[in-house]
């Protein structure tokens, strides 16, 4: 996926106090980060941060990270928020593959927003979640599992139920098409950039809410 190019980006990102530099100098702080013992909530794939924002806008009892390997996203998500003051979120410009290497158990619930589909077979293990991912997942969730995820993706979805019913997730909610579901929940009407659009396009979002608890 192809993204616009931000004008210093780099320096944008450095230069935002919602930036954690060197993630990894914080695996097993990230209360301290916070200065609280509130949940932590992580979203891979943040994209321009408008999932991540509102969340955290809306529950300031909870502790957000959004993560996202593009520079260009990344910048995009800190001028977002620039003028706001959210105590409770922070950003990674980083590889979800190295999230091990950020947080021990730490994380109340991962949030998988329309991210890459990698449609072609050959890249299924490069899915959030696809096995590999899942049992990254498993040393940084703090006690239970829990996944949400929306796509507009059917291929991704599909993949995503077979993964996550193999690795023994219970699914607590299940939509093919969340915005003209009556069922719909309160956290289920924030929606992202990419989903404001695809709603224009009357495209079926699907959704999971899945948790596995030992």
């Amino acid at each position: 996926m192809r993204y616009n190019v931000v004008k210093n980006a780099e320096r944008i990102v450095d230069s935002s106090g919602y930036l954690i530099k060197k993630p990894s100098n914080y695996k097993n702080k990230w209360s301290e980060v916070f200065g609280n013992k509130n949940p932590i909530c992580l979203e891979l794939g943040m994209g321009r941060g408008s999932f991540i924002i509102a969340m955290a806008k809306k529950h300031p009892n909870i502790n957000y990270i959004g993560l996202e390997l593009d520079i260009n996203q990344t910048a995009t998500a800190v001028k977002n928020v620039e003028k706001d003051n959210l105590p409770n979120l922070k950003m990674i410009n980083s590889d979800a593959a190295e999230i091990i290497d950020m947080f021990g158990r730490e994380i109340e619930c991962i949030y998988l927003t329309f991210s890459e589909p990698w449609p072609k077979e050959k890249d299924a293990k490069r899915r959030f979640t696809s096995v590999n991912y899942l049992k990254l997942y498993d040393r940084i969730f703090k006690k239970n599992k829990h996944i949400i995820m929306k796509t507009d993706n059917k291929i991704l979805f599909a993949s995503a139920l077979e993964s996550l019913s193999d690795y023994w997730y219970t699914f607590n909610r299940v939509s093919l098409d969340l915005h003209n579901d009556e069922r719909r929940i309160e956290d289920e009407e924030i929606v992202t950039d990419f989903e404001r659009q695809y709603i224009k396009e009357k495209r079926p979002i699907y959704y999971v809410d899945a948790t596995f608890k030992d």
